[in-house]
């Protein structure tokens, strides 16, 4: 079944780029991220990767898609593992983010087949002939498949992601306690790791980056809005009660099929224009 939806995604009609995000990817566990089958001794099995190249030292050059050939056999079963067999054995200008190698940091998010997500928790595709890896979608590009993250990053910081009180701590120099019905109310947020594979899916991000705060940032907003502990609920709320920062979402759900941790920030967006049209909490 899970070859079938892969070569459903991949061989499928042609579509318009936007529409190419909403397509179906199989994402492995950490654990199954791990696993490298063995190598085969003798046989090959060799896959094309067309990567995006761009280097910002020669601007003259304009950005084009470079094929680099590998044995899969004798590579692990993640698309980063194949950026890194290019990168240390064919090619090591190839420039690209990675740390954890187990979907938690988001450093490597990049679009892959038409698709965000995270290179090391996207499997190669086993039908296919050929990958196509490109930065994510409608960001300026640093080098290569590296994007400049700055925009984003300020977005975050403009909902103020911390706790903030009016009233002391009822237990001086120990945690604010909280019950587990409240804590449950944050599973589906706090696990979001800013990779920005979300808000790069969304079109309305694509033409407002610059005032839309988009998916990633507006999670991280109602999930200080919902946590009991705060007491700057209603200043959060007004605090992105604007035409641009919150209602340029019109629920498209490119965000929630994006996410490579499984989140669906269309519906924490949809909670706060509900307190909104309640006038607060």
């Amino acid at each position: 079944m899970a070859s079938g939806l892969i070569r459903r995604a991949i061989s499928g009609p042609k579509v318009a780029p936007a529409a190419r995000l909403v397509a179906t990817r199989l994402y492995a566990s950490e654990a199954e991220a791990q696993k490298v089958e063995p190598k085969a001794s003798e046989s090959k099995n060799m896959r094309k990767f067309q990567i995006y190249r761009w280097n910002p030292d020669q601007p003259s050059v304009k950005p084009e898609l470079e094929d680099y050939e590998i044995n899969l056999k004798d590579c692990g079963p993640m698309v980063l593992d194949a950026l890194i067999k290019i990168k240390n054995e064919i090619d090591p200008t190839l420039t690209f983010r990675r740390s954890c190698r187990e979907g938690i940091c988001g450093s490597c998010a990049m679009n892959i087949d038409g698709c965000n997500g995270l290179a090391c928790l996207t499997k190669i595709p086993a039908s296919a002939t050929e990958t196509m890896i490109t930065p994510l979608p409608h960001m300026f590009v640093i080098k290569d498949l590296v994007v400049d993250m700055t925009n984003f990053y300020n977005q975050y910081k403009s909902i103020e992601p911390w706790l903030k009180r009016k009233s002391p701590s009822p237990n001086p120099g120990k945690e604010i306690p909280q019950s587990k019905k409240d804590r449950a109310k944050l599973d589906g947020m706090y696990e979001c790791i800013l990779c920005a594979c979300c808000s790069t899916s969304c079109p309305s991000y694509w033409w407002n980056p610059e005032s839309y705060l988009g998916p990633a940032a507006l999670l991280h907003a109602n999930r200080w809005i919902v946590d009991s502990r705060d007491e700057y609920t209603n200043e959060r709320l007004e605090a992105i009660n604007d035409e641009f920062k919150l209602y340029r979402c019109h629920t498209i759900l490119n965000c929630a099929r994006a996410c490579p941790k499984g989140l669906n920030p269309g519906k924490q967006i949809q909670n706060i224009k509900s307190l909104e049209s309640r006038g607060g909490v």
